[in-house]
């Protein structure tokens, strides 16, 4: 078992700046950890996600690191230009001396693609037209594409990833149709959401990725060659009460944010067609299993339980959220690299 991060970076009660240099020196101490990547979200127009452009967030996380890797998870490829992103991708390879994963996807909020002109209903054949082009773009010092919707010819590429081909991709899936689309096309993958839902997602992205015959880009460092993943709220604290009480608010706050353009769009007639995603309720999150908090042995206990039940190489907590204060962050990270860690091998 392997461990990540995930990050929304979603709006606090600081001031932005602070809660930017909060965020950069809570992963400098993860990389410190041994913490395998750092994952960061695209959303745009909502709370839920203070870095709407990650590549310039993450390339400050590159200067500020030595080790751990790092990537959206994931770029939304109907918001973007093929040639642009694959641009902006290998700078960021190069600026992170090849420590880049490459999360992508469609985007799974029709508003604020809608904010964008982009068609939900039409995302999916955007998305993978956008990939095959992107993937056309990184692999090539010179490139022709014709697509659906995108379209280009003998475009020059002086710009090459520093992990030939490229870095590695990574999807993110919270349904069967785009966990299947990942296994078959090699990804590496995560899931999130209750755990009896991942399962099938995850069990639906091995029996895929069982056919292709194995991931595109293997890693050695993963059993199999390939991360598959399932993302956890994880609080630690020295007791269980301690760290219910740092939960109760932040889950409240992120819960808050994570539904605030459902409250914005709320006569619109796809919301009320929408079950709202996830709860604010603490015993719920931990009982559903998206929230994993306690003292050091009660997390163990909580990983443990994940990691036989989903049967996943790689656990990626979001471990810095809400109203979390940096020190209550930080006591969880040195409790998770101090206790947790050295039970799973680290």
């Amino acid at each position: 078992m392997k461990f990540g991060l995930f990050d929304h970076v979603d709006k606090s009660d600081r001031a932005f700046a602070t809660q930017l240099d909060e965020r950069l020196q809570f992963v400098q101490q993860a990389d410190d950890a041994g913490f395998y990547c750092y994952h960061v979200a695209e959303h745009h127009a909502s709370p839920l996600n203070m870095v709407p452009v990650p590549g310039a967030y993450l390339g400050a996380v590159a200067r500020l690191t030595k080790r751990i890797h790092m990537g959206p998870l994931v770029y939304l490829l109907p918001l973007y230009s093929p040639l642009r992103l694959a641009e902006e991708i290998c700078m960021l390879d190069h600026m992170s001396k090849g420590r880049l994963e490459v999360g992508i996807g469609r985007g799974v909020s029709p508003f604020e693609l809608a904010y964008h002109k982009v068609d939900h209903s039409k995302s999916r054949q955007i998305f993978i037209d956008a990939y095959k082009c992107l993937n056309a773009a990184l692999t090539n010092e010179q490139f022709t594409y014709e697509g659906e919707y995108y379209n280009y010819k003998d475009v020059p590429m002086p710009l090459r990833p520093l992990q030939q081909p490229t870095p590695a991709y990574w999807y993110g899936s919270s349904n069967t149709e785009g966990s299947t689309w990942a296994g078959e096309n090699g990804m590496h993958f995560a899931s999130n959401g209750p755990s009896a839902k991942a399962k099938e997602n995850i069990d639906a992205f091995k029996a895929a990725l069982a056919k292709r015959g194995g991931p595109a880009f293997p890693k050695a460092e993963f059993s199999g060659g390939c991360a598959i993943g399932i993302s956890r709220q994880v609080i630690v604290a020295d007791t269980d009460e301690l760290a219910r009480e740092i939960a109760r608010p932040a889950v409240a706050h992120l819960h808050s944010n994570l539904t605030y353009l459902l409250r914005v769009h709320a006569n619109n007639d796809f919301v009320k067609r929408l079950n709202i995603p996830g709860t604010a309720d603490l015993e719920k999150n931990i009982e559903m299993g998206t929230l994993i908090c306690g003292s050091p042995e009660t997390v163990i206990k909580g990983i443990r339980a994940q990691e036989k039940e989903l049967r996943i190489n790689y656990m990626i907590n979001y471990m810095f959220f809400g109203t979390m204060t940096l020190p209550q962050a930080l006591r969880s990270l040195h409790l998770f690299r101090s206790e947790v860690m050295p039970e799973f091998g680290y």
